[in-house]
Order: structure tokens, then sequence, then C-alpha cells
């Protein structure tokens, strides 16, 4: 089994191209700085992150030259796909992608562009009729034979 699914911020505006021929595609590249897990070393030196280079394609690629840029926080998964060429001076290189299937916001709307402040779920109030130790409040002269349980 080929997947993988990431969680990181842009560390540019994707990239986008369009294929040619009897249907033009889009084609978006862009990379993920996913953070690593772990201690640091004593100096701080040491890396924090993974640069992840990601490929969407079509509507996928359309998506992601319309709604994302730098510094956002996305959620993908997809497939590892590994290739190789030879440059110019006739090295051979080898690309590791991912292959991106579903793409999606990670953060709120407002909160991408607030110095890397992450997503905050707002807390959800306590129903009325609640007592502290989170248990509803049964009223007086409610008879046993009443209740939903035994």
């Amino acid at each position: 089994m080929n997947k993988v699914i990431l969680m990181g911020r842009l560390t540019r505006d994707p990239e986008v191209r369009y294929s040619q021929g009897e249907r033009t595609m889009a084609i978006a590249r862009y990379t993920l700085a996913v953070d690593r897990r772990g201690r640091r070393n004593q100096d701080g030196n040491e890396q924090t992150a993974d640069f992840i280079n990601c490929v969407a394609f079509d509507k996928s690629g359309e998506f992601a030259e319309k709604y994302f840029r730098q510094g956002m926080r996305v959620l993908i998964s997809g497939r590892i796909q590994t290739g190789n060429y030879t440059n110019k001076e006739g090295i051979k290189v080898y690309t590791t992608d991912v292959i991106i299937e579903d793409q999606e916001f990670a953060d709120s709307k407002g909160s991408s562009g607030e110095g890397g402040g992450g997503y905050q779920p707002t807390s959800r109030p306590a129903p009325s009729s609640a007592i502290g130790d989170g248990f509803m409040n049964i009223p007086d002269g409610v008879e046993d034979e009443g209740l939903p349980f035994n």
C-alpha cells in the first residue's frame, strides 16, 4: 500500500502550469514544510522540518492555484512517487514527490496570516441544566420508571 497523509505549511505559492494537447490540465507544484516530532539538540541547529514536494493534477491543481498561498497550513493525502532524470551536467538526479489525491485547509480562514497561529476550536458551552460534575440535574419528583434506562 502506498498512502501518505501530511499536514504542513506551504513554503511558497503553488507553481502552476497547464499541459498541452487535446485536453489541457492544471499541474500545481508546491512544497510543504512538515514539522518533525522529537527533541532538538542543544545548539538548536537541527533541522526541525522536512520539505516535501507535492504535485496536484487537474481540478486539484486548479484549486491549489486559486486558494493556496505561502504560509497556509494544509492537510493532504496521496501517494509517494519516485523518479529520476539526467541533468545538463550528465548527473543522474533522483526525485520523490507526493502525488495528491485529496487536499484541504487545516486552519480556519483568518488564522494562516497570524504569524503561524493554528486553528483553535471554540469550546462548547455547557447545557444550562448541567451541574458541575457534567451530569444533567434530574428534577425532584421524577420516578425511576420514567427514565429511559434501568
